[in-house]
């Protein structure tokens, strides 16, 4: 692969913001916008807003782009009354979306209802191929009636063709707090999951593990540089291969208003040594991504994104 895309959403008060948006680099560290930094593809069911994209290059050939279905701008203050709880209990138990052939011609928008009637909000989907079971394990996190909608964990279901999925289950739970965002990797046969811990710590970590949907432990000098922050306002961990081997890890930084808000690069040497270092200075972005996910690909795909006008 020699280039990568980036699907994410603004930080905008407007339901233009809570829509699709790609971005592209060449190397990884400079991004450019697509569609001159306007939406690619826009959420009209549902809430009508899509957040916490992924998108998924499958072994068909197909591309996926899954996404919170949560339009803040149309009804946080109405539908949900103004309260964060009432959307993590009350919002949408469906995902939303999205296939190609491509990567520029998009289907039409379906909803994927996942949740049953236990579930909260299904938030932060992300995507990873299990080559044991020869399956798509899709992951997110949820508030769910076995807890009283307390602390959120994470949870599961398995999809050959992203038509048909099995029941939902959990995939962990975190004592003492709730757990979101979670992102897995494979590396030389180890999975390595990045969780937002809301408490004990209120941070990002960094779990180790030798089968995808088995036991994982933390790494701790992960932990340790991201102890080194000065704010625990970081969330979505989106994390990719450079070309020369090391990782970047994306980790979004919410802890102000409007415009300062987005996502902030963190570079190891290899996943498992956890010691990611801020690196500000050696990227460029043409604005603050939110939540999203990066995926490596080709020149000629690099080539026909760039030429979108949606």
């Amino acid at each position: 692969m020699d280039a990568y895309l980036f699907v994410h959403f603004k930080e905008k008060k407007t339901p233009d913001g809570e829509q699709v948006y790609f971005a592209l680099s060449k190397d990884g560290f400079n991004w450019e916008p697509v569609n001159d930094g306007l939406p690619v593809l826009w959420s009209k069911l549902g809430d009508e807003g899509v957040r916490d994209h992924t998108i998924v290059r499958t072994r068909s050939g197909k591309f996926y782009i899954l996404a919170t279905d949560l339009g803040l701008a149309n009804g946080f203050d109405t539908k949900y009354r103004g309260n964060w709880e009432n959307i993590g209990r009350e919002g949408s138990k469906c995902l939303s979306l999205w296939e190609s052939d491509d990567l520029v011609n998009w289907s039409e928008q379906r909803m994927i209802p996942l949740g049953d009637e236990d579930f909260g909000c299904l938030w932060a989907p992300d995507v990873i191929y299990d080559h044991r079971n020869e399956d798509y394990v899709i992951h997110w996190s949820s508030a769910h009636a076995s807890n009283n909608y307390g602390h959120k964990a994470i949870y599961y279901t398995r999809t050959k063709d992203f038509e048909s999925f099995t029941a939902p289950q959990m995939l962990c739970r975190k004592d003492g707090s709730g757990i979101i965002d979670s992102a897995i990797y494979e590396e030389n046969g180890l999975f390595y999951r990045f969780l937002k811990s809301e408490a004990d710590p209120a941070s990002i970590i960094l779990q180790k593990g030798k089968t995808l949907t088995g036991e994982y432990t933390r790494i701790e000098a992960f932990e340790a540089e991201m102890a080194k922050l000065e704010s625990t306002a970081y969330e979505a961990p989106t994390a990719f291969k450079l070309a020369d081997g090391r990782w970047c890890l994306m980790l979004d930084f919410y802890g102000v208003q409007g415009e300062g808000q987005g996502y902030v690069p963190f570079i190891a040497d290899d996943i498992d040594s956890g010691l990611f270092i801020r690196s500000d200075a050696s990227f460029n972005f043409p604005y603050r991504f939110k939540h999203g996910t990066v995926l490596s690909i080709t020149s000629e795909e690099y080539e026909r994104i760039l030429r979108i006008k949606a």
